[in-house]
């Protein structure tokens, strides 16, 4: 997807009026970030209307080894051109999913106890990529309710770990505890589109522990063509054994 695409596809799902302004209580989020000592986050104020940062932390260089004055300067275009291009269109239907659900689903007194999380992989100042899990909290909306100033945490975890791209959504109570509102695993939602009915057949079946001789007679197809199938879905899920794949859908069940 390329960085026009990008834009558009922004611009439409936080399409709002451009009148905005830095409440005070956010500038003492500034005046904090001095005292914060080094770890493996940083934060910035997201600025959705005009697609800048108001604000970076200053453990943004020790985390991802770029510049903050690029960021200040070139804004969310500059972030975005770090991102991993697998990475990129799951990460804008996180955007969206999260969106539609904010505003079809939330009254106006939910959206301003929310808070969202999504995660993507992106490349570092170093040149190697990093999974980035992103939570970010509305601070401020436009007079439809939408968010369009938040307060984004980031936290830097080594790009080896295969993580989905998931989004969620949790609602502050009354009694101060998160509830999960929403949640959506965007990368086993994809892999399941790629996947056959066939396909959807051999891997329930497989849970239920049947051998490809079994499910070959169950389906009415041959023992070959059921190998072959398991030996695809392997691929599409990128493991190695039928028993990793049986240990995913577990924890998984109810995307069958």
């Amino acid at each position: 997807m390329d960085k026009n695409s990008i834009f558009s596809k922004y611009n439409e799902i936080f399409e709002t009026y451009p009148h905005i302004e830095l409440d005070e209580h956010i500038k003492k989020l500034i005046e904090f970030d001095s005292y914060y000592p080094y770890n493996t986050t940083f934060f910035c104020i997201t600025n959705t209307v005009r697609q800048n940062f108001e604000y970076i932390s200053k453990n943004f260089n020790a985390c991802t080894a770029l510049s903050s004055k690029d960021m200040m300067l070139d804004g969310m275009d500059y972030f975005w051109s770090r991102f991993h291009p697998d990475d990129i269109a799951p990460w804008i239907q996180c955007l969206q999913d999260l969106m539609n659900f904010t505003m079809n689903e939330l009254n106006d007194e939910q959206r301003k106890r929310m808070s969202y999380t999504w995660n993507y992989r992106m490349k570092n100042g170093k040149g190697n990529y990093v999974t980035i899990i992103q939570n970010t909290t509305p601070l401020q909306f436009d007079k439809e309710n939408k968010p369009i100033i938040g307060l984004a945490h980031y936290t830097v975890l080594s790009g080896q770990m295969n993580i989905d791209i998931c989004a969620s959504a949790k609602y502050l109570n009354s009694e101060n505890e998160y509830e999960t509102l929403y949640f959506s695993n965007i990368t086993s939602k994809n892999l399941l589109n790629a996947i056959s009915h066939r396909e959807r057949d051999v891997i329930r079946l497989l849970l239920c522990k049947k051998s490809s001789k079994e499910i070959a007679e169950t389906l009415n197809i041959s023992k070959h063509t059921v190998d072959t199938h398991r030996r695809n879905i392997l691929k599409k899920f990128n493991v190695i054994s039928t028993g990793e794949l049986i240990s995913y859908f577990k924890n998984n069940i109810n995307l069958l």
